[in-house]
């Protein structure tokens, strides 16, 4: 088995200009969630319920510490694509080494649905984002 910590992730979304731009020096925490629907096609005389598989659904959330210092910094990357009508690019590697058999990586297209910064007295500011992935994802490996 080869595991791996999950400090080694790499996380990157399109910018403004369409450019992707690599927002792991930011975020803390990277979550891929994808779902499968199902149809359920029971008939009679069945004795259990019957499924078939349906439309794939994903969405690929990322929080992190809040920083606007510099115009790659995380707050004008995602306030520049918030809203925007085209989709954005995005990639997500479990591991900053070269994408293999034992370390994917995961990409697609998605339209940024959240982003919100919060800070306390106490606290780092941070931020949460998530992206509503449309179309198929696809797992690299080289």
């Amino acid at each position: 088995m080869a595991f791996t910590h999950g400090k080694k992730s790499v996380i990157k979304v399109d910018n403004s200009s369409g450019t992707l731009t690599d927002i792991s020096a930011f975020c803390e925490d990277v979550s891929l969630s994808r779902d499968i629907e199902t149809a359920e096609v029971t008939t009679f005389g069945n004795n259990a319920k019957a499924y078939i598989t349906g439309l794939t659904d994903a969405t690929i959330s990322f929080s992190g510490k809040f920083d606007a210092a510099s115009a790659t910094a995380i707050d004008p990357v995602l306030t520049g694509i918030l809203g925007q009508d085209a989709t954005v690019s995005w990639a997500y590697r479990i591991s900053s080494a070269v994408v293999g058999a034992t370390n994917p990586e995961y990409q697609g297209e998605g339209i940024l649905t959240s982003y919100e910064v919060s800070g306390g007295v106490g606290d780092a500011v941070t931020f949460s984002a998530e992206l509503q992935c449309t179309g198929v994802i696809t797992r690299a490996v080289a």
